[in-house]
């Protein structure tokens, strides 16, 4: 088990995938979960890929049909959590020719009664989201890669940006591994005036350890939300080092 922080102790991953719904998972929403739970977090946030990014979920489906597998993944972990002290929450990660955008504050139920999502521009997208009582969050807006034909920006259709993301920074990283990603994200975060949020994007039962971290105990996904677009209480972390939540480094240390 990883050694909390001594002043912020319930740390949340914020982005984290299965095998149940992104073709990039390795492992199941249980084996997440556990991995998680192991690991010393208080709670995950179940992101699959969406219908616009690299799902593994048939498009053919009808759209209730398509949602029920999209979330079998986070099921699979609630069931876990439910019985091992974890906060399971879902979300997903929306793509639109490869820039993504974390969503969050949305329910299954919710994504079945509004099919038109799937038809949705970027701006619409913002609409629909705050419609339903969520927020958007641009995922790792400075990654480079062959599949990123282009760096794209959106600030003001996102409610904060993912500027802190393991997989860039994190030594335990083994893939997209170049903290300059980051950096130019707090820069931009810094620049538009918004929220900045950080999470592991983690595909297998290798925790990297980045997340949230709170003082208090989340009570739901909300709690989570409203802490990022209220100014909220919380620390940052890419696995390795802590950040203040405007992306400065900061001097509390693990216990």
């Amino acid at each position: 088990m990883k050694p909390l922080n001594a002043e912020y102790p319930f740390l949340y991953e914020t982005h984290l995938h299965t095998n149940r719904g992104s073709a990039c998972g390795h492992n199941t929403g249980r084996e997440m979960a556990e991995a998680a739970k192991l690991y010393g977090y208080a709670g995950i946030v179940v992101t699959e890929h969406n219908w616009g990014g690299n799902t593994c979920i048939p498009k053919s489906l009808g759209w209730n049909d398509w949602v029920d597998e999209f979330t079998k993944g986070y099921y699979e972990a609630l069931e876990y959590g439910e019985q091992n002290d974890l906060d399971v929450f879902w979300g997903y990660e929306a793509g639109f020719d490869a820039t993504e955008f974390l969503i969050y504050g949305l329910t299954p139920d919710w994504l079945k009664t509004h099919p038109e999502i799937r038809d949705a521009t970027v701006e619409e997208q913002f609409e629909l989201v705050h419609g339903g009582g969520g927020i958007v969050v641009h995922a790792h807006p400075f990654r480079e890669e062959y599949y990123i034909p282009e760096i794209r920006l959106f600030p003001n259709y996102v409610d904060a940006v993912e500027g802190v993301n393991a997989t860039h920074s994190c030594h335990r990283s083994k893939i997209h591994n170049d903290p300059k990603f980051d950096e130019r994200a707090l820069a931009y975060a810094k620049k538009e005036e918004l929220p900045i949020t950080a999470g592991s994007d983690v595909h297998s039962t290798e925790m990297l350890g980045g997340g949230m971290a709170f003082r208090k105990r989340l009570k739901s996904l909300h709690d989570l939300c409203d802490a990022i677009v209220n100014d909220g209480d919380y620390i940052l972390t890419n696995g390795d080092v802590w950040f203040d939540k405007r992306g400065m480094l900061c001097s509390i240390v693990n216990s």
